[in-house]
Order: structure tokens, then sequence, then C-alpha cells
């Protein structure tokens, strides 16, 4: 059985990560300005993309605003990222989201250990995997790599 893939090289492969990153959180601060204006919030908070605080609460304002930015960049960035890896979406997704609470872990000085935050983020995380796939397999699928099985 011969399989036939591509190997990119790691200077490639960081390169993508870096721009797959730049592009998660310009988004989520895109999503977030969006957010704030359509919820009426009185004060714009930067740290925003790390919240995990904020009790859950669907009359809350704030809270409203942080579950629908979090769900638009993730739905938004599967997108993207379909048009920058072409092919391996599901990777970079799970790895910007692992930076994310790495990231989050660190401005936020806490793990983040409430429920809703991960059951958001883990939502969000498939929600990004599908719209990026579902584009990939629409746009891309003349350029997709299918390995060869020459003894089936």
């Amino acid at each position: 059985m011969a399989v036939k893939s591509k190997v990119t090289d790691t200077k490639t492969v960081l390169l993508q990560l870096f721009i797959c990153l730049m592009t998660f959180y310009a988004v989520y601060y895109i999503t977030r300005s969006i957010s704030f204006g359509a919820f009426r919030l009185q004060t714009y908070d930067y740290l925003i993309p790390f919240d995990f605080k904020t009790e859950p609460s669907c009359p809350s304002s704030k809270y409203m605003a942080n579950l629908v930015s979090m769900e638009m960049t993730y739905f938004v960035c599967g997108l993207l990222f379909a048009g920058v890896v072409k092919e391996w979406v599901w990777d970079y997704a799970i790895t910007v989201t692992i930076i994310h609470i790495a990231v989050t872990s660190t401005v936020m000085s806490e793990f983040p250990l409430v429920w809703h935050w991960w059951l958001a983020l883990g939502c969000a995380l498939l929600i990004m995997i599908c719209s990026g796939h579902l584009l990939v397999h629409f746009a891309f699928q003349d350029n997709l790599i299918y390995p060869l099985l020459d003894d089936f």
C-alpha cells in the first residue's frame, strides 16, 4: 500500500500559525467592537478575549457580548483559516485554541475552571472546525491531497 502525502516545512507551518493567530485576535477584537455597540455596553474592556470570570446570565449584556463575540470569532476564523491553510483547518483550529487557553491563563493569572467558559469554548471550536472544513470541501476540493491506495 502506497500513501502519497505532501510534507510541509517547519517555516511554512510556523508562518501559517502566526497568520492564523493574528487573524484570530484581530477578528476577536472586531467582533467584540461590534457586540459592544450591539449590546450598548458602557465600558470597553480590552481583556475581553481572555475574560472567563463573567457570571453566565442571559439578561447580562456583558456576558452575552462575551459569548456572541467568542462564537462569531470562531465561526469567522474557521472560514478565514480555510483560505490560509487549505486543508488542515482542524489542526490549526486546535493549536490556536490551545495557545489562546495558555494566553488566557497568563493574562488572567489563573487557569479557567468555570464550566460555562469551557462549554462555550468547546462549542466554538467545533463550529470553527466545521465551518472551515465545509468551506475547504466546497471551495478547494479539486486541490486536496488524497492518499493513493494501490493495494485495494
